[in-house]
């Protein structure tokens, strides 16, 4: 607690004055000690003055005003009662005694009590009104901070921690409840509690603000549901915001789908138009070799379009989370061998041995890795540089590496090259959409299977791919 200057009242720390705290204890206490000091020195002052009891009893009610005027209403009880004792026993005739010998004596001491408490009472009833006031002003700029600010505009951590400073609590959290009682935090301002909360208001739907603190009183309610309602307006603003933003992803990868698959698709379908086109010209004569090589630009034409419809099919399972995976004992040599069935055998160099142990994987979904991989590798490799699939035995995986001699990744762009439509070299000819490496990625986590990327000895990208041993495979040495 702490006393509130300008209005006398007790608040807590962060400034809420208390409901109906009238004067605060240093005020009580400055106006008894007034009555002390004061009372029995206009007392000594007033013994041997030749004065009415009219006159001595209008000085007593001004010291008496003073008095309740600092301390409030007991100081100011207390100091009426002295001053009628003092009045009556030493300036009332017969001195020293408590009687009084006529009647307009007792009329005048009697009216001095009576005017003295009602003096007293009026100064605690006007210094509880004046707490009460400077308590709903509080209240009104600490509602209005937060009801008048639009909804994106209000901070949920703000909110929490008004209503932490505010009342003086530990901490204050905004909790979704769940059905089996406890809660989910969603936000909280102070330290982590263990024991029960102190408060606990509803701030609407499964939201509740909890704090720890000390108890507060029953006119503090109405200002935290009010300040829970804000918590809660906050969240949500905030909870629309993130859904704004991963729907502004959503599209911004849509328009990228729709414009690396809009190419990706125009290019060899035109190769293909164009193909069959001049295949199907009567006044044209094609040689023999002319016609291989138009039948070749269909051929390869279509399979890019297959393996584009391939990439984006798994992309489709990997994000929708339909990926089924079947570890089973396989050799890598028969995985890698279908792997690259239709890639021209002059652009690799195969250097797995067949004594390799046999790995755990799913047969399908390596293929594909390495598929992707190969092919990722061929687009940029030099003219005349094949790509190269090795492999060795350690630390109980099997190495897969497949090595190109391009351009090479900057390690700084590792981390992102897996992630989709992410096309690091637009200038490669024949660049893809982008998803082959992300692929390659969703596949190899689906089955445990570590895929690293490192810079090839002379420039280029050798992909690592670090493929479990099946169990009770023995290890050659």
């Amino acid at each position: 607690m702490a006393t509130d200057d300008a209005t006398g009242g007790s608040t807590r720390v962060g400034g809420l004055p208390l409901p109906d705290a009238g004067l605060s204890p240093a005020r009580r206490w400055s106006g008894l000690a007034i009555a002390l000091v004061g009372l029995p020195l206009l007392t000594w002052v007033l013994v041997g003055q030749d004065l009415a009891l009219g006159s001595v009893l209008l000085l007593y009610v001004l010291a008496d005003v003073v008095v309740a005027a600092v301390g409030g209403l007991w100081p100011g009880i207390l100091a009426a009662a002295a001053s009628l004792f003092a009045a009556n026993w030493f300036l009332t005739p017969p001195y020293h005694t408590l009687a009084v010998e006529n009647r307009d004596s007792i009329v005048e001491l009697v009216v001095f009590a009576v005017v003295a408490i009602i003096v007293s009472l009026t100064v605690e009833v006007a210094a509880r009104d004046r707490g009460r006031a400077a308590r709903s002003g509080v209240e009104a700029r600490l509602l209005s901070r937060f009801a008048a600010r639009p909804a994106a505009e209000l901070s949920l951590t703000q909110v929490l921690e008004n209503v932490r400073t505010t009342f003086g609590m530990t901490s204050a959290a905004l909790v979704r409840s769940t059905p089996a009682g406890d809660g989910a935090v969603i936000a909280r301002v102070g330290p982590p509690e263990a024991s029960p909360a102190s408060i606990r208001v509803p701030a609407g739907g499964e939201l509740v603000l909890v704090a720890h603190g000390p108890t507060l009183f029953a006119e503090d309610r109405r200002v935290l549901e009010r300040l829970a309602a804000a918590a809660a307006r906050a969240w949500e603003a905030q909870r629309l915001a993130a859904q704004a933003d991963e729907l502004t992803q959503t599209d911004r990868v849509r328009s990228a789908l729709l414009a690396a698959v809009g190419h990706d698709l125009r290019t060899p379908l035109a190769g293909i138009k164009a193909a069959v086109s001049s295949l199907r010209q009567d006044d044209i004569a094609w040689s023999p070799e002319e016609q291989d090589e138009l039948l070749a630009t269909i051929e390869e034409s279509s399979d890019r379009l297959t393996d584009l419809i391939a990439n984006l099919l798994d992309m489709s399972r990997l994000q929708a989370g339909r990926v089924t995976v079947q570890l089973t004992a396989v050799a890598l040599d028969e995985v890698v061998s279908r792997a690259v069935l239709d890639t021209p055998t002059s652009a690799i160099v195969m250097e797995i041995p067949d004594t390799l142990p046999l790995v755990e994987a799913d047969p399908g979904l390596l293929e594909r890795a390495v598929a992707n991989l190969v092919d990722n590798a061929r687009r940029h490799s030099p003219a005349g540089r094949p790509v190269v699939l090795g492999a060795s035995v350690s630390g109980g995986r099997v190495h897969l590496h497949v090595v190109d001699h391009g351009s090479g990744v900057a390690p700084e762009s590792w981390g992102s090259m897996f992630a989709p439509f992410q096309r690091l070299d637009d200038r490669t000819d024949g660049a893809g959409v982008g998803l082959g490496l992300a692929i390659v990625k969703g596949f190899c986590d689906a089955m445990g299977v570590t895929v690293t990327p490192r810079t090839t000895a002379g420039g280029g990208l050798t992909m690592t791919l670090e493929i479990p041993l099946a169990l009770e495979t023995p290890v050659h040495p």
